[in-house]
């Protein structure tokens, strides 16, 4: 199903695919690693169409099992240990027939019969095909997860046109769209992927050091980890040709501090949805949130000011949940959007927005604000339930300045009202003793997380 990729990788034997945890895997290494998984595969009795949940995190091994079984015609449930849903609810959604669980070292794998027989009409349709398949697990702004039905012989196909090589570290999580996206992104285009244990500021800008890593893919809350810890100061950093970041909307303040600490590094605003796959991109060259998304296979367009999107890429469609796909193929983004021209700047998710007695606030503008001050590492900007007025915004701040709660708040409150309508201004400022984000270096802007 994906021989034309195992053919463009045997051009390049030689040349490095993999750097994971300094263990190299060359293009020559991962055709002979796909043809091993294959006839183990035979060997097991592993049937076309039958699906295999894959436990594990990048490693090639795990990328080549990958391959193996798209060769075969099976469908890939792709599980991280911090995947957004636990092992037996995702399974108990998707069904199973086989798990194939990997080491720590992302190495070695035991593969064994793991049977969880479900019925779901849009999946048996899909398995009786026998093409490869994908199912992947949203958040889900309700709390509850969707699995997302993929064709990975179509998601791939994005990718026949080869690009320039580059050597890159795979930001977000293989069981996350955004991760399979990239690294079929880097390895058609026959690049090096760099990988590394965790994704903690210290490690991945050690990685960029010791491997002279050219494009780091990462998240708003990421970077602003990065400029906040000062650590671009401590490592060499200049092998950087491209920073891109989606995922989340990104502050202002972090991107200006972005371009001051790595002047000439090209920084690329991304867009993308698990339901529609990841469109081209191209940030407007004024230092600006504004970009200009679309590219070949995807066509775009405003209603009421949110982001509609219908793509040749999309999914199959929901294990769990109805169809969010109009009768024409186009989807609600639930992102809404100021428009200039071609240009769009991505204000926030409808499901995010606080409602302040009638008044709509936006999470990220509050947040941009308050970045802005001295001594703030990072904010988090959530709604919280009020009799009167529906809700009233709160803003969680991590402080590297030993300040008690009550100046902070009154620091904060006099930022917000030289900038921000008064309903925006926070009503309650509290002092979060932990992480700000979650495994995915994504802002928690939830109210039940203790601060």
């Amino acid at each position: 199903m994906l021989q034309w990729l195992l053919d463009r990788f045997a051009t390049a034997p030689d040349r490095d695919a993999f750097v994971h945890r300094g263990r190299r895997m060359t293009y020559g290494g991962v055709v002979e690693t796909v043809a091993g998984f294959s006839g183990m595969l035979k060997d097991l009795g592993v049937a076309r169409g039958e699906t295999v949940a894959i436990l594990g995190d990048y490693s090639p091994e795990v990328f080549c099992l990958i391959l193996a079984l798209a060769q075969n015609g099976n469908v890939v449930i792709p599980l991280s240990r911090e995947s957004v849903i636990e092992q037996a609810g995702a399974l108990a959604i998707s069904g199973c027939h086989w798990l194939a669980e990997f080491d720590e070292s992302g190495s070695e794998a035991s593969f064994l019969r793991h049977p969880v027989p479900v019925e779901n009409a849009l999946l048996a349709g899909f398995l009786e095909q026998g093409r490869p398949g994908l199912i992947l697990f949203s958040s889900g702004s309700t709390g509850k997860p969707k699995a997302i039905l993929h064709d990975l012989g179509r998601v791939a196909d994005k990718f026949r046109k080869q690009r320039t090589n580059v050597i890159a570290i795979p930001f977000l999580m293989i069981d996350h769209f955004g991760g399979i996206n990239t690294i079929l992104a880097i390895t058609s285009s026959l690049g090096t992927v760099v990988t590394v244990g965790d994704r903690s500021v210290s490690n991945i800008c050690r990685a960029i050091e010791q491997f002279k890593v050219e494009l780091l893919p990462a998240t708003p809350s990421f970077l602003t980890m990065l400029i906040a810890s000062k650590l671009d100061r401590e490592f060499d950093l200049s092998s950087l040709k491209r920073i891109t970041y989606g995922t989340e909307v990104m502050p202002q303040s972090t991107l200006d501090r972005l371009r001051a600490a790595f002047p000439r590094v090209e920084l690329q605003q991304t867009y993308g949805l698990s339901e529609v796959g990841v469109l081209r991109s191209q940030s407007r060259g004024d230092g600006s949130l504004w970009v200009r998304v679309g590219g070949e296979g995807f066509q775009t367009r405003i209603i009421d000011d949110i982001l509609w999107i219908k793509s040749e890429y999309a999914m199959i469609g929901y294990l769990n949940a109805p169809s969010e796909f109009d009768e024409e193929g186009w989807f609600n983004t639930q992102d809404r959007v100021e428009t200039d021209g071609e240009w769009f700047r991505i204000l926030g998710r409808v499901t995010d927005l606080i409602n302040v007695g009638g008044q709509k606030v936006y999470p990220a503008e509050v947040e941009d604000a308050i970045l802005n001050l001295d001594g703030v590492d990072d904010v988090a900007v959530f709604g919280e339930p009020h009799a009167l007025l529906g809700q009233i915004v709160v803003a969680r701040i991590a402080t590297s300045r030993d300040e008690d709660e009550t100046a902070l708040k009154h620091r904060v409150r006099a930022a917000c009202r030289l900038k921000l309508a008064a309903y925006k201004v926070p009503s309650k400022v509290l002092i979060a003793e932990g992480p700000l984000y979650t495994a995915r270096q994504k802002k928690s802007r939830r109210a039940d997380v203790a601060p």
